[in-house]
């Protein structure tokens, strides 16, 4: 969904065709950075974790050498983008799956927007810090959902106490940082409470369309899991 969902984005900004810098941080095992290098990007990965930046380069290695040359992977912490990289570097920037291991975000944030050029796009995948209640709720812990109505803190799936943020929250920040958003979708509303190791389903395509639909239409996409939200630099 998320792919889906960049891709439109990046299609409504960009010209056909026109080749961009983009800034994968917290790329994890590479996923999207090989997924848009393959589209013809040049990517940069930032990956702190050891184990993941490891995984990315073997998946890397794999690649034919027109992709691998369009990659340059840097093992750091996104909140050290400054040191690597000058302002206004990269015409799409990614931070996804990150800020719920982020105790203060808004410097992270404040530093991935320095890194776009004017008319770039900020891409944001953050747990939905108004839609905590749904998981344990549809789980019938009744407890655990009444706990989560007061709370942005939550018990991640791999066993970490992280947190989550909310729509109205983000929309400030990013107007305050020169990112103002411009596109949010839901994801994640049929299907988050599927266990991670499922098989998959058959009907796949029919359940994508189900799952896009409902992250971009109200009220639905209020109660989605995750939040993917897409601020444009001035």
């Amino acid at each position: 969904m998320v792919a889906r969902q960049l891709d439109e984005q990046i299609a409504g900004r960009f010209p056909v065709g026109q080749r961009l810098r983009v800034l994968d941080v917290g790329m994890g095992q590479g996923t999207q950075a090989l997924r848009l290098a393959r589209a013809g990007h040049q990517v940069t990965g930032v990956e702190q974790d050891v184990t993941m930046i490891a995984a990315a380069r073997r998946a890397l290695s794999a690649e034919p050498e027109g992709i691998r040359e369009r990659v340059r992977l840097v093992q750091g912490d996104g909140r050290d983008t400054g040191v690597h990289f000058l302002p206004g570097s990269f015409d799409v920037v990614l931070c996804h799956g990150v800020l719920m291991y982020v105790e203060e975000p808004d410097p992270l944030l404040a530093g991935l927007a320095r890194m776009l050029a004017p008319g770039g796009l900020l891409s944001l995948l953050v747990r939905n810090g108004d839609a905590l209640a749904m998981r344990p709720g549809l789980a019938g812990d009744w407890a655990g959902a009444l706990a989560a109505f007061d709370t942005t803190a939550y018990h991640n799936r791999l066993g970490l106490d992280v947190r989550a943020d909310r729509l109205d929250t983000l929309t400030a920040t990013l107007a305050g940082i020169g990112a103002p958003l411009h596109a949010w979708y839901g994801v994640r509303l049929f299907t988050d409470t599927a266990a991670d190791d499922a098989e998959i389903p058959d009907g796949l395509e029919t359940l994508l369309a189900a799952e896009e639909r409902a992250g971009r239409t109200d009220p639905y996409r209020a109660v989605a899991a995750l939040l993917h939200l897409c601020g444009v630099r001035g």
